[in-house]
């Protein structure tokens, strides 16, 4: 359940001003993009599409996300058996990444069942028949998701926040989830195209520490200077 940054107008993205940057719970307008039957329908043409040409779809964000968040890893010597959660993984495109770059203890959830099957036919066509893929609603894991030592999110908090039905409690939901999922001291990435860094830092201040902000490309726009996507990195404070 990623969010492609083609969905995002700039006055909506991450050139606000600082002093627009304090989070609110009306943000954004609703939008399609935050209902699970946008996503059951969209991963379920993409299962159609891998099906029948063997074409995985699209990489939300571009490859440079993924690439961001493994250099990352690297840096901060994340061990080849860390547990590794990856929330709303799609059609798995990152959890490929991942266990091609040595990580051996992954997991996938998604909301969607299309996207499941997705994330599971092109890991069983790379041969990577140990990573766990899941059809599971993050808000609604009922205390299944414990002991990761790192969680990543592209796009789905972004989702989350536009959700027609009630984003508010979602997004509060989405921080204690994370917080149960993650051990102490466990690292949560996050890729949002629709939060700036100010905003993030906000959101996620009651029992994370902020770590760093991983460089995205940055543009000019009536005189202002901003990201289209942030990336972020958090560290899990009991």
């Amino acid at each position: 359940m990623d969010v492609a940054t083609e969905n995002v107008d700039v006055e909506s993205g991450n050139t606000s001003d600082p002093e627009d940057d304090n989070c609110s719970d009306n943000d954004f307008e609703p939008s399609k993009l935050g209902t699970k039957e946008y996503w059951e329908d969209a991963y379920q043409k993409e299962l159609e599409t891998f099906t029948d040409i063997g074409d995985v779809g699209e990489i939300w964000f571009g490859e440079e996300s993924m690439s961001r968040v493994l250099r990352w890893m690297d840096k901060a010597n994340i061990p080849e058996n860390a547990a590794i959660l990856d929330i709303g993984t799609g059609n798995g495109a990152f959890l490929v990444e991942l266990a091609k770059h040595g990580y051996r203890n992954l997991t996938g959830i998604d909301y969607s069942s299309a996207s499941v099957e997705l994330a599971r036919k092109i890991l069983q066509a790379e041969d990577l028949t140990d990573v766990t893929v899941k059809e599971m609603d993050f808000l609604n894991c009922h205390g299944e998701l414990k002991g990761f030592d790192v969680c990543i999110d592209k796009g789905t908090f972004d989702a989350i926040s536009l959700n027609p039905d009630n984003s508010k409690e979602g997004k509060k939901l989405y921080l204690q989830v994370l917080k149960d999922a993650l051990k102490d001291k466990g690292f949560f990435a996050v890729t949002s195209c629709n939060w700036t860094k100010e905003q993030l830092l906000d959101r996620f201040s009651e029992g994370f520490d902020f770590v760093q902000e991983l460089p995205t490309p940055s543009f000019q726009f009536g005189g202002k200077t901003g990201n289209s996507v942030t990336a972020l990195i958090f560290k899990r404070l009991h």
